[in-house]
C-alpha cells in the first residue's frame, strides 16, 4: 500500500479523493492521508514513521498561513534523503507558480480543478515500485 498525504485547506477535497479513488483503496493500493494546511503536513511528516511510508505528497501551492511553496521548500530542506515525490496543485496554472515549484523541486504540477484521469495515470507507476 502507497501512502500518499494530500495537503488543501479546502477539506470536501477528503471526499473527493475517497470517491475518486474508491477501487484503489479498497484494492489496498493507496492510503490518502489529508492535511488542511502546511503546518499540519509538517506535523505529520515529523512523525518518522510517517515520513518514511509517504510515497507523495500533493499540496495545494495556496493555502492561508504557509503556503505550498513554502511546504516544498521545507520538505526538499529539512527530508533530502530521500524525499517524497510532490506534486504541486494549483487553480493558478501560471507561468511563475510553475517555475517556482519546479526550482524548488517539485516533480510535478497540476492544475484544478484536478483531471482524475490524468493524476490516475501519474499514480500508476508507485504501484510497480
Amino acid at each position: 500500500m502507497r501512502k500518499i498525504l494530500v495537503v488543501d485547506d479546502e477539506t470536501d477535497v477528503r471526499l473527493l479523493f475517497e470517491q475518486r479513488f474508491r477501487r484503489e483503496i479498497r484494492d489496498g493500493l493507496f492510503a490518502f492521508y489529508f492535511a488542511f494546511s502546511g503546518e499540519e503536513a509538517i506535523t505529520y511528516l515529523e512523525q518518522e514513521e510517517h515520513y518514511s511510508e509517504v510515497v507523495l505528497i500533493l499540496s495545494d501551492i495556496n493555502m492561508p498561513g504557509m503556503s505550498g511553496l513554502e511546504l516544498l521548500r521545507h520538505i526538499k530542506r529539512d527530508h533530502p534523503n530521500p524525499p517524497p515525490m510532490v506534486m504541486m496543485i494549483t487553480a493558478y496554472g501560471d507561468a511563475e507558480s510553475y517555475a517556482k515549484a519546479m526550482e524548488l523541486g517539485a516533480n510535478d504540477f497540476l492544475s484544478k480543478p484536478l483531471d482524475f484521469a490524468v493524476l490516475r495515470q501519474k499514480l500508476a507507476p508507485l504501484n510497480n515500485t
